[in-house]
């Protein structure tokens, strides 16, 4: 039997992904880009998906400027509460006491203006301080006692949950001041000629796709000079183009209603500022050190109980802000305020895609799984669905993220 050797085998591609495409064109090269950054994209799709989901479901009600001003205000502080909570369980802990805490801050805040007639400025940043002294004294036992995350915060929920009873004496405080309550309902304010538009809304949503784009290409040229695996340009640009046309949507969405609301505002400094110092400061790459292999972290000469310890202190800052805005937007201080807060801001951390055994997650990610569950719960609203079956459905979304974790683990090897 003889052998065709005139027959050409297909040449080799040369170095950088430059050679003819592969058959399906642009859709299998997105689909292989997918695959490879699943654990980055995949809730950002899902996001997307469910999004659309309910815009078709509520014959778009979901998407009118009114409502996707309602989610922003509604779910603030659950957002604001995932970033701490996504740093902690990075770590490699769990702080079941941020709702406690939330309530705790929101009852010294009514307390401190509508009883005692302190000015807010003075008494938001008393609240502040009341947080991180929570914080702290938590994480001071954690860190230095070495008693477990999870007994020390769970103590934490029953204890300030207890002090909040006893600072409202089981009746509701308000109303706040002007100026306090602006933080959970206020907007932005009107500036320049009439456009039919929210001037300074327009203005921010440039500014904010000018960065993003910079930041994106500044992320891809880090990793191409460290000689890192990059997405192809095509995918790339994609994904640039997806982000951009998601700006542009959500600023005309706001712009034409009242204006992007101040929680939003005070939620991108939060976002941008912890996002830059997991990723670029000394600190939050040790946050990830000591939730990835503590040992190896301890050896690496990281001081892990100070960063345990920082971590904790932030979580209680941030809760006391999350107190603050769902105060200021009730306009009152409530002895249930905050129910299950803690469990919301868990299941965004994971939904965003923390992992179980920490040293993994990002700010980012905490704010999607945040925004999954406000997209579910509000789309459910909309669609007079039961509060039985929306339990029932964010238990099995929580689940599914969880799950997919562990399958991404076994397949990786890690």
């Amino acid at each position: 039997m003889s052998t065709d050797v005139t027959a050409k085998s297909p040449a080799p591609a040369p170095p950088g992904g430059k050679g003819p495409a592969a058959p399906g064109g642009i859709l299998q090269l997105v689909l292989d880009g997918l695959r490879r950054n699943m654990r980055q994209y995949g809730m950002l799709i899902a996001l997307g998906l469910i999004v659309a989901l309910f815009a078709v479901w509520t014959d778009g009600d979901l998407l009118l400027p009114r409502n996707v001003s309602n989610l922003v205000l509604q779910n603030s502080y659950i957002l604001v509460l995932a970033i701490g909570m996504m740093l902690v369980i990075i770590a490699g802990h769990i702080d079941l006491s941020v709702g406690s805490i939330t309530a705790f801050v929101g009852a010294f805040a009514a307390v401190l203006t509508v009883q005692h007639g302190i000015s807010w400025p003075v008494a938001l940043v008393l609240c502040l301080l009341v947080g991180a002294a929570a914080g702290a004294a938590q994480g001071f036992l954690i860190a230095y006692l070495g008693i477990p995350s999870f007994i020390v915060t769970l103590a934490g929920m029953l204890v300030f949950r207890g002090l909040t009873e006893l600072f409202l004496k089981g009746q509701t405080l308000g109303p706040f001041p002007n100026g306090l309550q602006k933080i959970g309902n206020g907007f932005l304010p009107e500036v320049g000629p009439n456009t039919n538009y929210h001037n300074l809304t327009l203005l921010l949503g440039l500014v904010l796709i000018a960065a993003v784009v910079r930041q994106e290409f500044r992320d891809r040229r880090r990793q191409q000079e460290f000689s890192l695996d990059v997405v192809p340009t095509r995918l790339f640009l994609l994904k640039l183009t997806a982000l951009v046309a998601a700006i542009v949507v959500l600023t005309l969405l706001l712009a034409s209603y009242k204006g992007a609301p101040i929680v939003l505002i005070i939620l991108g400094v939060l976002v941008v500022g912890y996002g830059y110092v997991m990723r670029n400061a000394v600190f939050g790459r040790h946050i990830y050190a000591i939730g990835g292999n503590l040992p190896a972290a301890k050896l690496s000469g990281v001081k892990d109980k100070k960063v345990t310890f920082y971590v904790f202190l932030n979580m209680g800052v941030l809760a006391a802000l999350a107190g603050l805005v769902v105060a200021a937007r009730l306009n009152a201080a409530s002895p249930k305020a905050g129910v299950n807060f803690e469990l919301e801001a868990i299941a965004s951390s994971f939904i965003g895609g923390a992992s179980m055994s920490g040293g993994v997650g990002t700010v980012l990610g905490a704010i999607i799984g945040g925004l999954v569950l406000g997209v579910l719960n509000n789309g459910m609203n909309l669609l007079s669905v039961g509060t039985d079956w929306q339990q029932v459905i964010k238990g099995l979304a929580l689940l599914v993220a969880v799950g997919f974790d562990v399958w991404n683990k076994r397949k990786s090897g890690s």
